[in-house]
Parts: C-alpha cells; sequence; structure tokens
C-alpha cells in the first residue's frame, strides 16, 4: 500500500466524485488508472455516469469545496485547459455546492468496484 497523503493521516478526509460520460474518453481513461493510486493513498474517488437521472439536478459546472466553507468555481478553455477558479466564501452558495457535492457521492461508485465494471489501460 501507498503512503498515505499527510492531510489523510492527520484524519482529513479527500475526496471527489467524477461525473464521466461513457463510452470513456482517453482523458477519462487516464484518470481512472491514475485513481488506483490517489485510492491507494486514501482518497475517496468516485464515479457517476452522465446518464444517470440524479445528474439532471446537478450543476453543469466542475467545482472544489475546500473543508465544506470555500467553494472554487473551475473555469476552462475551449480546449478543456484550466484557466484558473473563481474563490466563493458566500454561505449559501457553499452549502448548496455541499448538498451536490452529497448528492453526487450518495448515488456515486467507488473506484474499487467502478473499475472493476471497465476496461483500464495497462501499465507500463
Amino acid at each position: 500500500m501507498e503512503e498515505l497523503g499527510p492531510r489523510i493521516a492527520e484524519g482529513q478526509w479527500m475526496g471527489r466524485v467524477r461525473v464521466v460520460s461513457e463510452p470513456h474518453s482517453d482523458y477519462t481513461r487516464f484518470g481512472l488508472a491514475l485513481a488506483e493510486h490517489n485510492t491507494a493513498a486514501g482518497e475517496d474517488i468516485r464515479y457517476l455516469p452522465r446518464h444517470h437521472p440524479v445528474v439532471a439536478g446537478l450543476p453543469d459546472h466542475d467545482f472544489w469545496l475546500i473543508d465544506s466553507t470555500t467553494l472554487l468555481l473551475l473555469r476552462f478553455g475551449e480546449d478543456d485547459v484550466l484557466l484558473g477558479a473563481d474563490v466563493v466564501t458566500d454561505p449559501a452558495v457553499v452549502v448548496r455546492h455541499c448538498y451536490y457535492r452529497d448528492v453526487a457521492r450518495h448515488h456515486a461508485v467507488p473506484w474499487s468496484e467502478y473499475s472493476t465494471r471497465v476496461h483500464l489501460p495497462e501499465g507500463p
């Protein structure tokens, strides 16, 4: 098992939900393969297929939540390159995004289960 990240070793939770299109793009398959290392280090990575009915009630933008108090709304260019993030601390907006996170997480499948359903790229 890989060494736990310092925040996880201190008892903090770190996780994400990836809403993915199926069939997967090359980028999604690459991310699935890399997730093995993140999950081994303690991160909770889950997958939610875009066709799942709950996705219709989720926002169509990517975001990060930091300690459920700070929201980062991610901005991407036309070529899907991350341009930056807008920091939001308005409690009403942050709490709404905590709700989105919790709904997505509830319906998403952990990487360990999802990865057995899909073909992962072979390692070197």
